[in-house]
Formats: C-alpha cells, sequence, structure tokens
C-alpha cells in the first residue's frame, strides 16, 4: 500500500465516481457573522444533509440532498445554540430533494443542470457543495499556483499535495486568495462614483477575503476517493484602521464520506435545464434590502398598504418607522411590474398628499420599469415640468445602469417633446451620460458605441457652430468619462487644432475640463495633453489655469511636476505663474493617502520655483487646497478652491470650490460648484471702462455705465454661467444671457408678483393651516459577494429620514387693506396694525442602518448598526406691528412639547429572520449587558485599566435650569461598549449608546410667555419699565471719571511734543534692545515701527489749542448731563422679559440715547428686576473728523469694569494709517485669566503668521494696533500689548485701498450717475 501512495504523490490522479455506485456523505456548512470574539453576539445560518452523487455516464453527474435542515443563529457565541428553522426547511424541502445535474471530468465542475421548479437560492447552495469538488490537480507537481473557477469566480489558488504514507492517504491543500481574481462575482450598489483609495488601505484592508480547503483523499478501486474535506472562509471587514478592529464573516464546509449504495439517484421526470456553470448567480437578494424580510403575496395591496400608513401617520408630526417605512415602500416598488404602478399612480395622482409621497418614492426605486413610467407619464402630461425634472434627475443617478436603460434614456432626450424645453433636455443628456459613466464602472470592457449618438451631436453642432450644443456634448462626454472621447474632445482644444483656436474661450475651457473623468480612469493619456495646454504661452491665461486644474488631478509624478515648475521659471504671465505656485505650495500641504505622492512630488517642485511668487497679492489667479485625514479611523475630507483672474479682470473669471470625502478606504468628490463670467467680462473689457489710460473715478462711470446697457449685448453671448457637480457627475448647469434677462424683469416687476403677494396677504387673513412631509433615501451602498456555501453575504449602508412640518398661521390687519394693494400709499401703510400668531410643529426622523451578513429572499442573518434620530421642536409666537404708534412686539408663547424633543440612539444587534417566520425575528445586542457587568478579571492581554473603564454601563443625566423663565433642560446619556475586551476604536463603537433631550418646566411660577418689544421714536419713554438713572457726574465718582478723561488727554499731548524727539530717541532704544539678536535691516524695519502716530497736517493744531479742544469738546459732549437720559429722551427703547403668573418683572431693558449737536451716542442695558441695579452703558462720540472714541462699562450702576476704545487716523512716518486704542480700567478674573494663557501662544502664532515679535515694556493694561498703507496695494500692521510688540511690513492686499496719503478716498460717484441709475429703474 506504501506503494500506491508514494506512486499517488508523483501522480495523482483525480477523483472518479463508479457508474453503478451512489457514494453518500455527511455535509454541514455554517456561515456566522460578527466580531472574532467569545461573548459576543453573532448571527448566522447553518445547513446540514446528507449528500448523495451517482454516475449517470462517464462525465455526467447527478447530486441530491437527503433529509436537509436549516439553521439559524443569533445568540451568544458559542454559549447558545443553533434553532431549526422548521417552517422554512418545510417549505423548502422539495426543492432541496430535487436532484441536480452535472458535468465532471477530471476533477473540473462543468455545466450546472436543474428542472424550472428549482430556485436560484437553492441552486446556489448546491454550487456551494459542488465547489468542494473542484480540483485542478496536476500530475507532476506538488505544488502550484493558477486561477480557478468557483462559486466566487476565477481567483488565485495555491495547491500544496502531501502524503501522509502512516495514515495511507494523501492530503492536499488548497487556498484561495478572493481579493485577486480575473473574473470576480460580485454585485456593487451605489458605489459607481467613489473611488478606491488604495493608499489608504496599505496598513490594513478595508475588506479580506481567503479561503482555506483541506482534503483527505484515499486509494480506492477506481482511483482515488474524497475520505474528507473541510472548507473554512473568511470575509474580514474593517472601517477602521486597525488590525483587530474588524467584523468578520466566517463559513465552514465539512464533506465526510459516509458509505457506497448501490440504489442509484433517479432525476425527476422533468426538464433538465442549463442554470450555468458553477459560478454563483444573483438572485432575488438584489431587490431585497438587508434591513427587513417581508413575505410578498399582492405586492400592489401591499404598496396602498404601506402608503396610507405613511400618510395617515405623519400629519402632525413624523412617526418613528416613517424612514423605515419609507425604505419598504421603495423595496415594494421595486418588485412590482410596470402595470401595478401604473395602477397605483392613477388611484392616487388626484390626490395631492399621496402623489407627494409616490414622486418622492418612485425615483429612488432605480429600476427600468420607473423610468419607463416617468416617461410616459411626462408625455402624457400627468407630470409638470418641474415633477418630472426633479424626479428625473433623482432616478437617472439611482437607476440600474444597463444597456436597456441606456437606450431607453436615450430616445427619451431625442423626443421631441423634451427637445422643445432646454432645461429639461439638459437634464436628460447629462443623466445619459452619467448612465455610461456607471455601466462602465460596472462592465469595465464597455464598447466606445454608446458614446456614438453624443459623438455624432458633437460634430453636428461643430459643423453647424452651435455653441450651446457643443457646450452641451462636452459636458455629456465630461459626465460619462469614456477615454474613446477623447479624440472628439481634443478636436476642441486650443493650440492642438487650429479649428478650436476660432472657438469661443468657454468652449475650450469646457473642453478642457471634460477630460476630468477621463483622467481618473487614463491619467497617462491626459498628462501629456494637459502639460501641452499649460506651457503653451500663445493660449489664453484662463485656459492654461483650467488645464493646470486637470493636471494635477492626474496625481502626476515627481518628474512632471518639476518639469512644469522649472518651464515655470521663466513664465510671463504672473496669473499663470501665481496659480502653478500657489497649486504646488497648496499640495505641498496635504495629508490625504492618495495623494501623498503628489505631495511628495510638490515638495521637490516648490524648491525650483522663485519665492518671489509666495508674495504675489490675492489680486493674482489662486489656487487653494486644504485638507484633514485622520488615519486609525480612516476618514477625512478635503477642499479644493480656485480663482481665475487675468490681466485685464475687473471680476474674477471664473470660482470653483470643491469638496472631497474618504471612508473606509474609498474616495469621492462630493460636491463642486463652479461659477464663470466671461461674458460680463468680455462686456466689460469692450467698453471703455477696460481703458488703462484713465483714471479710477473715468473707470468706475464707464463701468456702471456698460453694466446697465445690458440690452445692446448680443444674444447668443452669456454674461455669466454657472454648473454643480455631485459625486463627479455634473447633473444641472446654467447661463445668464441677455435672453434670460429679459424674460425675468417681466416676472418681477409684471403684475404677477403684486398677484402673489395679494394672495399671500389673502390667505394670512383667512388663515392658513399646512402640513407637509418630505421622505429622502440619503444613501444606499451595497456590495454582494457570494461565500463558498453559495449563500451571499452583503456589506451594506442605507440612510432614510423623513421631515413632517405642521404649520399653522393667522394675520389679523387693521384697517383691512385695500382690494388693489399696488395703489396703497405708504402713509396708508403707517397706519397699519398687523397682528401675527403662528405655530409651527417641525419634526425630522432618520434612521442608519449598517448591515454585514447573510441577505436572501427566504433568510436573514446579519450584524447591524442601527443608528436613529429623532427631534421635535415645537414654537408658537404672536406678532404685532403698529407702524402709526412705531411699535413692535413679538412674543414666544407656551407650547405643548414632547416628552423628548430630541432622541439620539445607536446599537448594534444580531439579527436572524426567514420568510416563513417573518414577525418572529430574534434581535441579539452584539454586547449584552450581561457580559459588560461580569467583565470584572481581564484577560492577559487586556489591559487593567480599559476593564475598570468599560466594565460598566454608563449612565448619567445632567439637568439645567434657565433661570427666571422657569425651563428646565436635561441631557440623559446611557453607554455600554465592549472596550473591556480590546482598547481599539471599533471595541468602542460597538454596544449600546443613546442620548435624550428633554425641555419641561421648572420649580417655580409658571411663565405665560416672553416678550420681546421695540418702541421706536417719542413713545420709547414710556415704554420703559424702569426708570434708568447713572451716577450724576457731580458725585465723586463722576468726578474721578472727568479726571481720569483729563489725565487721557495729557497723555496724548505729552506724545505729540516729543514726537519730534522720538524718532532720535527710538534708535537708541532699539540698539539697546535687540543689538545682539538683529541685523542692521531689521534695525531700520524697527525704527520705522516705532516712528510716531501723528494726525494728518490739516488736523494739525498747536499743541495748547489741541489740548484746548479736546477739553472744550468733552466738557460740552459729557457735561452737563453724564447720562443723556436727563437732557434728551430715548430714540427707541428694547425691552426683552419674561411674563411671569405672579407678576414679578424679570428681563432686561435697552434704551438709546443721541446728542446730535455734540455727535454723541449712549446705549444703557438695563435689569427690569426690582432689586437689581447691574446695567451696562455703552458711550460713543465722534471727537472729529478723524477720530472716534467709546467707552464700555458693566456692573452695578456701571460701575465695576470698563474698558475705552479709540479709534483715528492719521499719519505712521509718510503713510496714511490708522490706529486703534484699547485701554481697560477693571476686567472680570475670567478674562484677565484667560488672556493669559492665551499671550502664551502669540509668539508662535506670530511667528507662523510672518510677524517680527520683540519684548518690550509697554502699557499694562492697553492694547494699540496701527495698520498703515505704503501703497494703495500692501500694509504695514504694528500690534503693541503688554510686554510685546509684533509687526509685519508689506503685507499684500487683494485689493487697491482707495486712500490718497493724505487721508481723503480716490473714489466717489457723481450725482449724475446715482440720477441716471435712478431714472433707469423707474424706466424699467
Amino acid at each position: 500500500m506504501r506503494a500506491v501512495v508514494l506512486a499517488l504523490t508523483v501522480a495523482l490522479v483525480v477523483p472518479e465516481f463508479a457508474l453503478d455506485k451512489t457514494y453518500v456523505y455527511k455535509y454541514e456548512a455554517l456561515l456566522l457573522g460578527g466580531l472574532p470574539h467569545e461573548g459576543l453576539a453573532r448571527a448566522g445560518i447553518k445547513v446540514s444533509s446528507k449528500v448523495l452523487l451517482s454516475a449517470m455516464t462517464e462525465h455526467t453527474f447527478l447530486m441530491k440532498l437527503m433529509d436537509p435542515l436549516l439553521h439559524e443563529y443569533a445568540g451568544i457565541w458559542p454559549k447558545d445554540p443553533f434553532v431549526p428553522a422548521t417552517k422554512l426547511t418545510s417549505a423548502l424541502a422539495a426543492q432541496l430533494q430535487i436532484p441536480i445535474k452535472f458535468e465532471y471530468a477530471n476533477g473540473v465542475v462543468g455545466k450546472v443542470f436543474a428542472p424550472a421548479g428549482v430556485s436560484p437560492t437553492v441552486m446556489n447552495l448546491h454550487r456551494g457543495i459542488l465547489n468542494i469538488l473542484q480540483l485542478n490537480l496536476k500530475k507532476t507537481q506538488n505544488i502550484y499556483e493558477l486561477q480557478e473557477a468557483g462559486v466566487q469566480g476565477v481567483c488565485r489558488t495555491h495547491y500544496v499535495i502531501n502524503e501522509d504514507p502512516k495514515a495511507n492517504h494523501i492530503i492536499v491543500t488548497k487556498s484561495k486568495d478572493l481579493s485577486h481574481c480575473q473574473e470576480k462575482i460580485i454585485k456593487d450598489i451605489g458605489l459607481a462614483y467613489t473611488e478606491r483609495c488604495a493608499e489608504c488601505t496599505e496598513r490594513v484592508k478595508s475588506l479580506i477575503e481567503t479561503a482555506t480547503y483541506n482534503y483527505i483523499m484515499k486509494p480506492a478501486a477506481a482511483g482515488v476517493l474524497i475520505a474528507e474535506a473541510t472548507v473554512e472562509e473568511v470575509h474580514q471587514f474593517s472601517p477602521l484602521n486597525e488590525i483587530h478592529g474588524a467584523a468578520m464573516m466566517e463559513a465552514k464546509q465539512t464533506l465526510a464520506f459516509v458509505e457506497i449504495e448501490k440504489t442509484p439517484v433517479v432525476p425527476i421526470k422533468a426538464d433538465y435545464l442549463a442554470r450555468g456553470s458553477l459560478q454563483y448567480e444573483f438572485a432575488t437578494e438584489i431587490l431585497q434590502t438587508p434591513i427587513q424580510l417581508m413575505k410578498l403575496s399582492d405586492a400592489p395591496a401591499q404598496i396602498i398598504e404601506v402608503l396610507k400608513h405613511l400618510v395617515a401617520n405623519n400629519v402632525a408630526m413624523v412617526h418613528d418607522d416613517a424612514p423605515l417605512k419609507f425604505v419598504q415602500l421603495i423595496q415594494l416598488l421595486r418588485v412590482a411590474t410596470l402595470e401595478n404602478i401604473e395602477a397605483i399612480w392613477a388611484q392616487f395622482k388626484d390626490k395631492p398628499v399621496y402623489r407627494r409621497w409616490l414622486l418622492d418614492a418612485l425615483p429612488a426605486v432605480g429600476t427600468p420599469v420607473i423610468v419607463k413610467l416617468l416617461k410616459e407619464k411626462f408625455l402624457a402630461g400627468e407630470f409638470t415640468i418641474p415633477e418630472f425634472i426633479q424626479a428625473l434627475v433623482v432616478a437617472l443617478q439611482m437607476v440600474t445602469a444597463d444597456l436597456e436603460t441606456i437606450q431607453l434614456t436615450a430616445s427619451l432626450a431625442l423626443h421631441e417633446k423634451i427637445a422643445t424645453i432646454p432645461a429639461l433636455r439638459e437634464v436628460v443628456m447629462l443623466g445619459y451620460g452619467s448612465m455610461i459613466a456607471k455601466h462602465c464602472v460596472a462592465v469595465p470592457t464597455c464598447p466606445a458605441e454608446l458614446l456614438g449618438p453624443i459623438h455624432e451631436i458633437a460634430a453636428e453642432a461643430i459643423s453647424k457652430n452651435d455653441i450651446p450644443e457643443i457646450t452641451l456634448a462636452l459636458k455629456v462626454l465630461g459626465n460619462a468619462g469614456h477615454p474613446a472621447s477623447l479624440k472628439p474632445i481634443m478636436k476642441l482644444l486650443p493650440g492642438l487644432r487650429t479649428a478650436a483656436t476660432s472657438l469661443p474661450l468657454r468652449i475650450q475651457v469646457d473642453a478642457i475640463l471634460a477630460l476630468r473623468n477621463i483622467a481618473k480612469k487614463e491619467p497617462k493619456l491626459v498628462q501629456p495633453v494637459a502639460l501641452q495646454l499649460v506651457l503653451d504661452r500663445a493660449l489664453h491665461p484662463e485656459v492654461r489655469m483650467v488645464a493646470c486644474i486637470v493636471l494635477f488631478e492626474t496625481k502626476p509624478s515627481v518628474a512632471l511636476i518639476s518639469s512644469l515648475a522649472g518651464a515655470l521659471k521663466l513664465e510671463t504671465n504672473m496669473h499663470v505663474a501665481s496659480f502653478a505656485y500657489s497649486h504646488i505650495k497648496s499640495l505641498t500641504r496635504i495629508t490625504a493617502p492618495d495623494m501623498a505622492a503628489v505631495a511628495g512630488a510638490a515638495n521637490v517642485a516648490i524648491k525650483l520655483m522663485s519665492r518671489k511668487l509666495d508674495r504675489l497679492s490675492f489680486r493674482f489667479s489662486r489656487a487653494l487646497q486644504l485638507d484633514f485625514y485622520y488615519t486609525p479611523l480612516m476618514v477625512g475630507a478635503a477642499g479644493s478652491a480656485y480663482m481665475i483672474n487675468d490681466a485685464a479682470t475687473i471680476l474674477p473669471r471664473a470660482v470653483v470650490a470643491k469638496a472631497r470625502a474618504y471612508l473606509a478606504g474609498a474616495a469621492a468628490d462630493v460636491l463642486e460648484i463652479g461659477v464663470r463670467t466671461e461674458g460680463l467680462q468680455e462686456a466689460l473689457l469692450q467698453s471703455p471702462a477696460a481703458d488703462e489710460s484713465v483714471d479710477r473715478i473715468t473707470k468706475i462711470k464707464r463701468t456702471l455705465r456698460a453694466l446697465a446697457n445690458w440690452k445692446a449685448l448680443p444674444t447668443n453671448q452669456p454674461l455669466a454661467s454657472a454648473y454643480i457637480k455631485l459625486f463627479g457627475q455634473e447633473v444641472a448647469f446654467v447661463n445668464v444671457d441677455k435672453t434670460v434677462i429679459e424674460e425675468a424683469i417681466p416676472i418681477v416687476t409684471g403684475p404677477k408678483p403684486r398677484e402673489l403677494l395679494k394672495a399671500a396677504l389673502k390667505a394670512l387673513q383667512e388663515g392658513i393651516a399646512l402640513q407637509y412631509a418630505k421622505p429622502l433615501l440619503m444613501a444606499e451602498v451595497r456590495r454582494i459577494l457570494p461565500t463558498a456555501i453559495g449563500v451571499p453575504m452583503e456589506l451594506s449602508l442605507y440612510t432614510a429620514a423623513v421631515a413632517v412640518a405642521s404649520v399653522n398661521v393667522q394675520a389679523t390687519i387693521t384697517p383691512p387693506l385695500p382690494e388693489e394693494i399696488e395703489t396703497m400709499t405708504l402713509e396708508q401703510l403707517k397706519k397699519t396694525d398687523v397682528q401675527l400668531q403662528a405655530e409651527a410643529r417641525p419634526s425630522i426622523a432618520l434612521q442608519t442602518f449598517a448591515v454585514m451578513g447573510v441577505n436572501t429572499a427566504l433568510i436573514q442573518a446579519a450584524v447591524m448598526a442601527r443608528g436613529t434620530i429623532r427631534t421635535i421642536t415645537p414654537g408658537k409666537v404672536a406678532a404685532r406691528a403698529d407702524i402709526l404708534k412705531g411699535n413692535y412686539k413679538m412674543e414666544a408663547l407656551p407650547v405643548e412639547v414632547p416628552e423628548h424633543i430630541a432622541d439620539v440612539s445607536f446599537e448594534t444587534l444580531a439579527v436572524v429572520r426567514n420568510i416563513e417566520e417573518p414577525t418572529a425575528e430574534r434581535i441579539v445586542p452584539l454586547v449584552p449587558e450581561l457580559a459588560v457587568q461580569n467583565a470584572q478579571t481581564p484577560s492577559s492581554e487586556i489591559p487593567d485599566q480599559a476593564a475598570l473603564r468599560s466594565a460598566t454601563p454608563f449612565h448619567k443625566t445632567l439637568c439645567l435650569a434657565v433661570p427666571y423663565i422657569e425651563i428646565k433642560g436635561c441631557i440623559e446619556v446611557h453607554s455600554h461598549n465592549a472596550a473591556f475586551i480590546r482598547d481599539d476604536p471599533l471595541f468602542y463603537i460597538i454596544g449600546q449608546h443613546s442620548a435624550r433631550a428633554s425641555v419641561a418646566r421648572a420649580e417655580g411660577p409658571a411663565v405665560e410667555r416672553l416678550e420681546l418689544e421695540v418702541q421706536v421714536g417719542p413713545r420709547a419713554a414710556e415704554r420703559l419699565l424702569k426708570q434708568i438713572s447713572l451716577i450724576d457726574e457731580e458725585t465723586p465718582e463722576g468726578k474721578a471719571f472727568l479726571l481720569k478723561l483729563r489725565e487721557i488727554l495729557e497723555t496724548e499731548d505729552k506724545n505729540v511734543r516729543v514726537s519730534s524727539e522720538s524718532s532720535s530717541s527710538s534708535s537708541r532704544i532699539i540698539s539697546s534692545s535687540s543689538s545682539s539678536s538683529m541685523s542692521s535691516s531689521r534695525m531700520t524695519e524697527t525704527a520705522t515701527v516705532m516712528e510716531p502716530f501723528r494726525k494728518f497736517h490739516k488736523d494739525r493744531v498747536t499743541t495748547k489749542n489741541c489740548f484746548n479742544n479736546n477739553i472744550v469738546f468733552l466738557s460740552s459732549a459729557i457735561n452737563p448731563a453724564m447720562f443723556l437720559g436727563n437732557a434728551v429722551p430715548p430714540v427707541f427703547a428694547v425691552i426683552a422679559r419674561a411674563v411671569r403668573v405672579d407678576h414679578k418683572l424679570l428681563g432686561y431693558q435697552l434704551a438709546a440715547y443721541f446728542d446730535k449737536q455734540n455727535a454723541r451716542v449712549q446705549l444703557v442695558v438695563s435689569s427690569i428686576a426690582e432689586n437689581d441695579n447691574l446695567k451696562i452703558c455703552a458711550d460713543g462720540a465722534v471727537l472729529s473728523k478723524h477720530k472716534v472714541t467709546a467707552r464700555v462699562a458693566w456692573g452695578p450702576e456701571c460701575q465695576q469694569y470698563a474698558v475705552i476704545a479709540k479709534a483715528e487716523a492719521g499719519v505712521l512716518g509718510e503713510f496714511p494709517a490708522a490706529r486703534l486704542e484699547v485701554e481697560w480700567e477693571r476686567l472680570p478674573i475670567i478674562v484677565t485669566t484667560y488672556a493669559k494663557k492665551l499671550s502664551k501662544h502669540i509668539p508662535m502664532a506670530a511667528f507662523k503668521a510672518g510677524f517680527r515679535l520683540e519684548r518690550v515694556s509697554n502699557a499694562d493694561k492697553e492694547i494699540e494696533l496701527t495698520a498703515a498703507l505704503p501703497s494703495q496695494r500692501s500694509l504695514n500692521v504694528i500690534a503693541r500689548i503688554p510686554e510685546m510688540t509684533l509687526s509685519r511690513m508689506d503685507i499684500p492686499l487683494p485689493i487697491a485701498v482707495p486712500i490718497n496719503p493724505d487721508g481723503t478716498l480716490s473714489i466717489q460717484i457723481d450725482e449724475d450717475i446715482l440720477s441716471w441709475i435712478q431714472k433707469h429703474i423707474k424706466e424699467e
């Protein structure tokens, strides 16, 4: 026998089954999902059966299952047992026991045959058994690797063949790397617009899939016999960058030989149809959501039942299960036929509430049936244009992009009715491009013929010079992103084709932008094209800068970026140089893993470029990229902003902003918005305003006249355009041209707005009661892949939300408005008293499900993370406006609030349910409370600290009562997790977490209402609830205040006297304080900093006159009354108070006073409580044309704390400047404490911002900020704070500041221009 075994290891023969025998095996398979730790819950299924194999011919066999039994599991592993699914087994017994036929030769399974009565799900279970028999054994090698077909596709497989002489058998080990397959069986839904971020998962793969097969083969008379086979397959998924923080699906199979029988397996009397090969066949799980299992008996009736439930239970406020019911409605619509949906639409289309729910649900269904329905109903006139556009935009993004749907969309785009509505045709065409993009993701070998109609449209538009049609075709090609479109697009690129040079600039730009999605697939094809455009100095700067954007999105190499940097050293156009430099510099700071190579290349390239480009002002074109990436959680966000100008720019030519997101090893361009003003730019540049030889004022006059003369613009030239992209796909764009303006003006100025206003006011007086509900399927992301046992596993994320608002508004207008509102005069309006009462009850319910497990139409077994958010924020207000009396009042009235106004929860569960007992589902928390409470002794690998921290659930309630209004708010938090097992982020997440917020009445007298009242005019003093009075200036406190002001003025006077001396003394101060650490150039700069601040020449007076004038002014401004209320009545008063049942006054009042003669304003805020003398006083005065001052004091009688601020304009050295001084007398301790802590970080912040810092002894209670303008486009900043002085010179400004050296403005608008504008408005 030993000789036989040794021979087999050299020339192993494949398993064979004799023609006259039936081989009986015992088969068991289980599939479990959860975390790989005992004591936590798992969910799964188990299949056990006898397997009978019998040969019909040499290469054709029959397989039959005997005594099959299905088990389900949802419990604590490994303590809880599997539970037999008796009813499900009985329902499937007949199918399971039907023999199937398969081809088998040389250990390879061929075609599979079965009667029509065997469902795809049962057929896949048979494939799981046949997959064990798949053995590609080579006769000359013991260790080898190949691509082997199996249930999951054709994947990399490694074979190792060994002998066991003692046991007289051969051991065959087969391992499969399911992550590397030539043909992988997988179904992705909702991932078409995402990009795989391979660099994000270099350390830990998000999804790791592997399988190991072990065979024990014994010699037999006919060759060898499979005595035993075991299979272990693992699918490990982790959304985090943690080796141990991963959930897993584990599949196990055993096939053990029992005996040989003489009775052959007999096929049933039915036609055996070809059912494919060994590869998995997708069944109805594509239409089946993994979060609920429904038994479909009568789809139309079930749809109507769910629809009525949603309508009836989401009126006043949202129902708790509304999001789940909405998903259920979508699921039912997916399995309904076109005739079923048409009948439901016909039944409910005339009922507004039902119609809205259907219009929100139908686009999310995502089946070709829905696109066909939308098309038919629109052509039949049953949809309005806004309804159809809204539904179509969503439907084309959600629908499965197969050839049938693509052809259907193409026919819709070419329909004559669609062609007559430009906005609608644009939506359909853009959707057509998006569908081709999705189809090519699912089928990488998608044919270029799909774009044939678009290429034809583009060619015809080019021949006719139809600019709008060329634009639309380019945007469609950009959405599709097919490499076959590169050649048609290049015909429109400037510099590459001479014909493109004659096309408008916007066409050239659109052609370049159309390369972006192609660049993601074929960067090497786009890079040379983009680089050539960037470096072609004959092209328009905007074209070159847009090409730069495309170039960097291809993730160029270090050599390419360095070549670009070297070429830009000789660049003559400063806008292009600034844009490229800022783009490269911003890339050096990128931390996202997929851009790490580009960031490294940018760091090299930036050293080759001139540093002078870093000092260009913001009036030059700029690119900015910022990002944040947190590696442990594999989440991140990035933002890009591009501002494109040129040398003749009056406004930015283009502004583009884009947001990008990273999650679990995937990346997506979430949102992009772009605005271009090319037509407006050209109109302005063609006007006399573009003449650089004229002065600024003349330019402004000419620009205003050019803007007003829009009627002279050509009709076919857009003034501006904008677009929006979602997930890299352009979904809408708009061009604003002369025609749009001409159509908009009558709408705004015509009779329709007046009619709408009249209808709205009439409805308000009659009362408005509105209930509105808006559901939304926010996310549906799924990945379905088969397991070894033939059962599909699914990773999915669902998010659905429903918002409901109930609004009641009632208005009373006295006297009633005239019938013709447009005849109402201003005097009549002033005599109107308007009272308004409104009550609103908005509520939102959101549910999110993350699922990993088995999802079939027969059984579901999965681990699930479920998050819910529910908010209800009712409010009731009353408002009154008495225009004649100048009284305006708003009241917040009591309203009934639910027990919890906000409820947030997150829990992880193990769930199992089957179709025969859909209501008997079993749900087990993934981290049971008992396990947490009993986790007192950590294992050897668990840190003690983690066990102590997480051994018991956390529960806490925090309450805060709001004083005066007697309202108490509470937040209740509950949490327990599995961190006692391992100190990893995932184990902190799993478990149960919840937070609830509630608002209730606190102890004390009830509050009837909250009031906010504003009284304007002479009656303001009457509305004050408490007399305002301040300490009189004749008192010692008042005299002390005047004395303090005099001291300030005397100090200022001394500074003016020594201004000439300070220049010479400053150099001595500088040299003594900084000679050891600063160069001579730095000292010169400091000398400039130390120059005195002087008034403008025309405002300078003698020292004596200056001092006396200020004293006289302050005396007249403050005396005879420091408190203006003693001399003038308040201009207006504001009272905010709580009205309680005990009539106790609580709240605050504000009074504003204005002394016009002395240009002085005073605001006094005081408490209206009886024994509360807390006040806030703000006093401001204009001291001269270039100086203002203000004092803010607060505390009892405004005497506890005070801050004085002074702002003035003048000259620093020879430059116009402004200075702000802030001085405080006393400040709260908390302010000074935090200010001291903050001051420790100032040096580092100043260094990063490019400021120079000097340690000097400045005033302890004063901050001084001075800004000077050496030129109209640069700024010097000097800040003096206690203990240090900060300065920075020549800060570039994005725009010119129109201030002359003498302080006058160099800009003004003449009266003729203003009168011309007013006249033009009246004419329109």
